[in-house]
Parts: structure tokens; C-alpha cells; sequence
């Protein structure tokens, strides 16, 4: 290195950093600087193994294992086709099986590759549901009016993914416990009539976490 050429001290910008820093590294260790160049260029001696950490670390990155959330390349290799019959309902809530059992049919059909059926005949597994219990509750009301302003809708279900070729069950929660919240009107007649859209934005909601939490059971 010429005499006259100094080792950079300059700040660079974090497009370039390092690329410099590389460069001075090199120079300054085959040319050692003298004492002003040494003083000015000490933060950067000591953020070398700083640099050398995160390099490593980022390098690494690639090979982290993971995968995505909903994803149905998990489940047994032999499972083609799921069978998703219409819920059982003990409750007194009106066709809300159907709707639950259509939100996790589309559910499935969106975001995997398996074949969905209705029946089981024909099938690589079944999906059981039995919704055992529907209840709601006031949480908010009008100080002025004491008219309720939102509600919650409880749905409590026994679920169960079971392989039909060896009868393994491949996921179950006898208890799987959902709950929506949904505003309502200060109308007593509108109250029900608003009591359908909450019972569709539960079974979707419902629907999309059941699905997501089978597919990661894997």
C-alpha cells in the first residue's frame, strides 16, 4: 500500500458495509496503518466478530426447517381422500351442523389438495364432528337504553380425524371450544334476524382453525 494512501475511516453506508469493511481488514492487516489511522479505525476492529456472528447466522437461515401453517402435506401419505359427513347437532340451534360441516369442507378445498367427500365409503379417512353445546352471552350494553350492543357465541364440539385404513385416530378433541363475538342492533326484531350472520362468521372462523390445527397436528 502507498505511504500516503490512509486506511478508511470514514463512515459508509449500510449498502456497502461490507464490502469496505472487507477491504480495509485486508489492508490494514498485510499493511499495518499507523497510530491516527489505528485510533480513527478501532470501532471497526471491534465490531469484526460482530460482523463475523451475524454472517454465520444469516447463513444459516436457509437451512432452518419449517413449514407453513395450513398445509396438507403433513398428513399420512396414504390419505387421499377425507370424508366429511354432516356434524351431529345435540343442540338446539337450527341446521347449524350443516353450516359448520360445509365451512370445513370449502376449508379443506381451498387450502389442500385432498379429495373431499360427503361420505365415507370410498375414503382414506373421516372427519366426525359432534357439536355438543351452543350458547351465548351479553358483553357489552347501551348505558342509556340497557339494550345489549354485542354477544357471544359459544360452540363446544367433539371432532375426530380417523384413518379408515388401519382405524387410527389421526386427531381428536372431545372438547374443542370455539368462540365468535358480533355486534347487534338496538333492535329487538333485528337482535335475531342478525343472529344468522353471526352463526355463518362462526362456522368460517370455526372451520379455518379446526382445519389449521389437524393439518399441524403432523
Amino acid at each position: 500500500m502507498p505511504p500516503d494512501e490512509p486506511c478508511p475511516a470514514q463512515p459508509v453506508r449500510a449498502s456497502h458495509c461490507w464490502p469496505s469493511f472487507a477491504r480495509w481488514w485486508v489492508r490494514c492487516s498485510t499493511n499495518p496503518c499507523d497510530d491516527s489511522e489505528v485510533r480513527h479505525s478501532a470501532p471497526l476492529r471491534l465490531l469484526l466478530p460482530a460482523f463475523c456472528l451475524l454472517l454465520s447466522a444469516f447463513c444459516l437461515l436457509p437451512s432452518c426447517g419449517y413449514h407453513v401453517a395450513g398445509r396438507g402435506d403433513r398428513l399420512p401419505p396414504d390419505i387421499k381422500t377425507i370424508a366429511v359427513p354432516i356434524f351431529q347437532n345435540q343442540t338446539s340451534t337450527y341446521r347449524i351442523e350443516q353450516r359448520l360441516s360445509a365451512a370445513v369442507t370449502r376449508e379443506f378445498i381451498q387450502r389442500t389438495k385432498f379429495r373431499i367427500s360427503p361420505e365415507p365409503k370410498g375414503a382414506d379417512a373421516v372427519l366426525n364432528g359432534n357439536l355438543k353445546d351452543i350458547r351465548s352471552g351479553v358483553l357489552t350494553f347501551d348505558l342509556n337504553t340497557g339494550r345489549a350492543t354485542s354477544l357471544q357465541i359459544q360452540v363446544t364440539a367433539d371432532v375426530k380425524l380417523v384413518d379408515l385404513h388401519n382405524n387410527k385416530v389421526l386427531f381428536s378433541n372431545p372438547n374443542y371450544v370455539f368462540r365468535e363475538q358480533y355486534q347487534v342492533s338496538q333492535s329487538t326484531t333485528a337482535l335475531f334476524e342478525e343472529d344468522q350472520p353471526a352463526l355463518e362468521r362462526l362456522s368460517r372462523d370455526l372451520a379455518r382453525t379446526l382445519v389449521t390445527e389437524i393439518l399441524e397436528n403432523f
